[in-house]
């Protein structure tokens, strides 16, 4: 016989305008937590599932989450922006009550933790391909600017306030005020991307920073670099 599975619940987490956020916390019987943020138009299912599998079996609590406008969790995605997934982040943890924790973002969840964390104080924040430089998402203003919205991924659509809220938050804040420890992974083949913004940044940050270039991996990892990188976080984290 196996191993017991190990609990899972799925939360309903009140947040703006009476809305909600669906969640699953993979539970473990520790102070230890890792909160995991999707990009810019996906969800907290697939890679997120056994990524919080990967470390729930390692003595840690683990939470995946929709952030509004997708896959669960109330909202329309063109009413969304970086303000509203931070407050969405921010509403997850206020929720568990964790002491300390982990921030774990993908692509534009790694512009949400990135500048999240400047106030939640977290133990160490982790980027996966993340958006750091606002230079990265001009190729969708161009489109914005020229046709009143883009539309990503089919459904994914922003317009103009979604660049509104963007323009307030600057890299250059979270240089001057992360303090956490930095991981951050990126595939030397991102085209969607580009891993010199991730160079860049390791550079910038005035705290401790390790930068893992996956070569030959694209914005969507392989199966073989998901498995790397998640043996990297471990050793990161114990």
């Amino acid at each position: 016989m196996g191993l017991p599975e190990k609990p899972s619940s799925k939360h309903f987490i009140e947040v703006e305008n009476n809305e909600e956020v669906a969640a699953v916390h993979h539970e473990d019987d520790s102070d230890k937590w890792i909160f995991f943020c999707h990009g810019f138009g996906s969800n907290k299912e697939g890679s997120y599932e056994k990524r919080c599998e990967y470390f729930q079996e390692r003595g840690y609590n683990t939470v995946r989450f929709d952030f509004r406008g997708n896959g669960e969790s109330d909202g329309d995605f063109i009413e969304q922006t970086l303000s509203s997934r931070i407050n969405d982040l921010k509403a997850v943890i206020d929720h568990f009550e964790p002491g300390t924790f982990v921030l774990f973002g993908s692509s534009f969840g790694g512009k949400v933790v990135f500048h999240a964390a400047e106030d939640l104080e977290p133990e160490v924040v982790i980027g996966r391909a993340p958006v750091t430089y606002n230079k990265i998402m001009e190729k969708y203003r161009a489109v914005v600017e020229e046709k009143g919205e883009f539309t990503h991924h089919g459904e994914k659509t922003i317009d103009r306030r979604f660049y509104e809220d963007f323009d307030s938050y600057q890299f250059d804040s979270v240089v001057e005020n992360l303090e956490a420890e930095t991981v951050i992974f990126h595939g030397g083949a991102d085209t969607t991307v580009h891993p010199e913004n991730s160079f860049e940044a390791a550079q910038a940050l005035n705290s401790d920073v390790s930068l893992h270039k996956f070569e030959g991996e694209r914005h969507s990892f392989s199966d073989k670099a998901e498995a790397r990188m998640l043996e990297l976080m471990a050793v990161h984290l114990d």
